[in-house]
This record gives C-alpha cells, structure tokens and sequence, in this order.
C-alpha cells in the first residue's frame, strides 16, 4: 500500500504538505488554477473516487478494458486538488481542520452513539 515502511517515513503535517504542493506548482509558469477550473477538477476527482468506490463495492464491475485504479490514488487527487486549492485561497489546512473539529464536537457532541459509554 505505501511505497516506504511506515517506520522509515518521516510523519509530515498538514502545513508540510501544502509546502509541498506549492513548492511543486510554484515551478510552473502558470501556477495554480483559478478556483472554478480546480472546483471542476475536485468534481472530476470526486467522480473518479465514485467510480472506483462503485466497481470494488457496488454492483458495476470494471470491464476488462478499463485501467487499475485504486481507491488510494482516487483519494491522493483529491488531496492534491485540496491542497492546491486551499493554497490558492490562503487557506491554511490545519486551521480549517481546527473550526471543524470544534464544529463537529460541540454541534454533533450528542448526535451519535459513543462507544465503550454506560447508558
């Protein structure tokens, strides 16, 4: 599944990856795409992601002909995309993580059942 062993990879954070991505895209003349062109590429992606999602869990098997593709890949685009996308904007990931988290844990505290919890 991964190309090194998990203990010979050096554990990145979100800001590491966006440094990375910028620094890949800012090699470029023309940088990143303007955020309708990468909406319409996250769209391509997400699509692509149900494509693979359908024919390993659903009832649409692959035809012989089409490429091997993983779910892994499908998901490493859309990070790619996101990444380039929140770079674009002069968003920091790990903030946006941040405001979600709060969101979910106070909005949605109650919302689920939680496991290894008395009732």
């Amino acid at each position: 599944m991964n190309a090194q062993p998990q203990e010979n990879r050096k554990e990145r954070t979100l800001r590491d990856l966006q440094d990375e991505v910028h620094a890949y895209i800012s090699q470029f003349k023309e940088g990143y795409f303007s955020p309708l062109s990468m909406l319409a590429r996250m769209s391509e992606e997400v699509g692509e992601l149900a494509r693979e999602v359908n024919h390993r869990f659903g009832e649409k098997p692959k035809k012989p002909t089409e490429e091997d593709n993983s779910i892994e890949l499908e998901l490493g685009d859309i990070l790619f995309i996101t990444i380039c996308f929140a770079n674009s904007l002069g968003i920091d990931l790990t903030e946006a993580h941040d405001k979600i988290m709060h969101k979910f844990n106070t909005r949605d505290a109650d919302r689920w059942t939680k496991v290894n919890t008395e009732s």
